[in-house]
């Protein structure tokens, strides 16, 4: 059995691996991750927002982070809660990300 934090790290490494294609960054550095939580029985559930409301984006991006997670061995199945409070914002991106995109 590996360890609580081995696993939180192949799950935040495994949601790098999505891509906004919009931006071309991926959803962790983006900012749009709010909580992961894998429960024993391998149910992981993930809080995430988009970057605007009505997003076109939301179904791929949903599908994309559910085939993501779902390579992680202890996810079995992913439950996604799309919330909009708190609202995204730049802040939220990685500071590394702002100056990729040329946001100061």
């Amino acid at each position: 059995m590996r360890a609580p934090e081995e696993i939180q790290a192949d799950i935040m490494d495994a949601l790098t691996s999505v891509i906004d294609p919009e931006l071309g960054v991926d959803v962790v550095n983006l900012g749009l991750i709010n909580s992961v939580d894998l429960k024993d029985d391998g149910i992981c559930d993930l809080s995430m927002t988009l970057t605007m409301m009505g997003c076109p984006l939301q179904g791929i991006l949903r599908r994309e982070v559910t085939q993501a997670l779902v390579t992680v061995p202890e996810v079995h199945h992913v439950n996604i809660d799309l919330v909009w409070e708190p609202a995204w914002t730049v802040a939220r991106m990685s500071r590394r990300t702002r100056l990729l995109l040329g946001i100061h």
